[in-house]
C-alpha cells in the first residue's frame, strides 16, 4: 500500500518537472543578473573623506580602521575579508565618501591582497 501511495504521488510530480523550465540561475552560460539591492564591494573616495571615524565606530565587523598621523593626515584601511557588507558605513558617512557597489570582491590567496588603504 505504501509503495502504491508513493508512486501515485511521484508520477504527477515527475511529469510536472519534466515539462517545466528550471528556475535555477544560468550563471556559467549567461551573465549573472544581480538584484538592485545587492551590496558588493566597498569603495571609498579619499577626496571626500574627512577622517571623522564615524564609519570605523559603527562597523560591526571591525572591517575599517583609521590611523591618524596628524589632524589632517590619516589613513583609512578597509579589510575586505572582515567586511559583512551590511552597509552601515555607507549609511553613517556624512560626506558620502563610502559606497557599496554591485561588484564582487575578487578572491585572493594572500590575505594582504584583501586589504585596501586610502590616505590623505
Amino acid at each position: 500500500m505504501s509503495r502504491l501511495h508513493s508512486l501515485v504521488y511521484l508520477l504527477p510530480e515527475l511529469w510536472r518537472t519534466l515539462f517545466t523550465r528550471p528556475i535555477t540561475v544560468r550563471f556559467p552560460f549567461a551573465p549573472l543578473e544581480l538584484p538592485p539591492y545587492f551590496r558588493g564591494k566597498v569603495t571609498i573616495e579619499p577626496a571626500l573623506c574627512i577622517g571623522c571615524g564615524l564609519c570605523v565606530r559603527d562597523c560591526p565587523a571591525f572591517a575599517l580602521e583609521l590611523e591618524r598621523e596628524s589632524r589632517e593626515e590619516f589613513r583609512l584601511i578597509h579589510y575586505h575579508d572582515r567586511c559583512a557588507y551590511c552597509g552601515q558605513c555607507q549609511d553613517v558617512c556624512r560626506q558620502g565618501a563610502i559606497r557599496l557597489t554591485s561588484e564582487y570582491v575578487p578572491a585572493a590567496a594572500d590575505r594582504d591582497a584583501l586589504r585596501e588603504e586610502f590616505g590623505k
